[in-house]
């Protein structure tokens, strides 16, 4: 269906790289629709403005998403980008700090 979405392709973009961090490039441009060029060029702003940092691995880079970086636009940013992402389908790992604690019965921080 042409026309207008509901997100932009930096909103797609994140989405993608917070469900598979492992992701190339050119996977992302080939899922989306728009060219690899555009996509690193999206991927670099995202890293510039602090939203994803990027790690290599070997010959691919991991992707990394900070889920409490507020939302772009003034009217959205008392919300975190996570948000946006858990609402898309994205599931927010646990850190091992808080994995221990909650196998060790404890309870965290405002629970």
């Amino acid at each position: 269906m042409p026309g207008w979405k509901f997100l932009t392709n930096h909103a797609l973009v994140l989405c993608i790289i917070a469900q598979h961090p492992r992701i190339t490039a050119r996977e992302i441009a080939e899922t989306i629709g728009i060219t690899e060029k555009a996509t690193r060029n999206i991927i670099n702003a995202l890293e510039a403005d602090g939203y994803v940092t990027k790690k290599r691995e070997g010959r691919r880079t991991k992707y990394k998403i900070d889920p409490d970086m507020p939302l772009r636009d003034e009217t959205q940013q008392d919300k975190a980008i996570g948000d946006l992402l858990g609402l898309l389908g994205w599931k927010r790992r646990q850190s091992t700090k808080k994995q221990a604690a909650m196998a060790a019965g404890d309870k965290l921080p405002g629970f």
